[in-house]
């Protein structure tokens, strides 16, 4: 694929106009371009009468090579990246020891996540209760100061993060593209999709508590799966002990 950065159109623009945007940049016709799919979006406001939508775009073409060779100078028109995460390890066949990931916050959740996706069988150990629970209980305090210390904003299944604003941006360049599994993973969890192309993704509040649950669910899934349902994983709780 061939991606091209800064396509702008108005910010009224219609639909069919991004296709010919790509036809008048890379001057090709209408047949040569078989699909395209957006890979971020973004804003240029500087002028507030003319706001503009900056499109980079991935693009599939029938003359690939011929088009880079032409638009071999243009630092708009370049390969598109291989984005695909790839796994550092896969856990052998005879693996005893297992590893353990302390916290089930963001961090905790997809380091417990991709070493599930490689076959290992994590052990997370969390200290609060289950999304849903603390919800509760984090609710309770706002609203009517009733601090339940082991289950609150700091404590518990998704960690701090589940009760921000849910904005997944950062000043962080990203070359790997690391983030994208990340993306990848939270809209396969039920995050809305915009969230894969946007220059500001944003979840909202609301909408991360049923997205932990399920990452939550995947994890487990992945671990009993490869584990033939035996006792592999367990969650510790203040409170409750959760053995499947």
């Amino acid at each position: 694929m061939i991606r091209l950065t800064e396509i702008k159109l108005p910010l009224d623009h219609e639909e069919g106009e991004i296709s010919q945007a790509i036809l008048k940049k890379l001057g090709i016709s209408e047949d040569q371009l078989i699909s395209f799919n957006m890979f971020k979006r973004g804003y240029d406001a500087r002028k507030k009468t003319r706001i503009l939508l900056i499109y980079t775009l991935d693009v599939v073409v029938e003359n690939e090579a011929e088009l880079l060779e032409k638009f071999t100078d243009d630092p708009h028109v370049k390969v598109t990246p291989d984005m695909e995460y790839k796994f550092v390890a896969k856990a052998p066949a005879n693996q005893t020891e297992r590893p353990v990931v302390i916290g089930f916050g963001p961090c905790g959740l997809f380091a417990g996540l991709v070493l599930a996706q490689m076959g290992f069988k994590p052990i997370i150990v969390e200290r609060g209760k289950e999304v849903r629970e603390r919800t509760k209980d984090t609710f309770g305090f706002w609203r009517k100061r009733n601090l339940n210390p082991e289950s609150n904003v700091q404590f518990g299944e998704g960690g701090a993060g589940t009760f921000s604003d849910g904005k997944l941006y950062s000043q962080v360049k990203d070359p790997k593209h690391y983030g994208r599994k990340v993306i990848e993973e939270f809209v396969a969890s039920g995050a809305p999709e915009e969230i894969m192309y946007v220059s500001k993704p944003h979840i909202g509040t609301f909408k991360l508590v049923t997205m932990i649950e399920r990452c939550a669910q995947k994890l487990l899934s992945l671990v009993v799966k490869s584990a033939l349902a035996l006792a592999l994983m367990i969650f510790i709780w203040t409170t409750t002990k959760l053995q499947v």
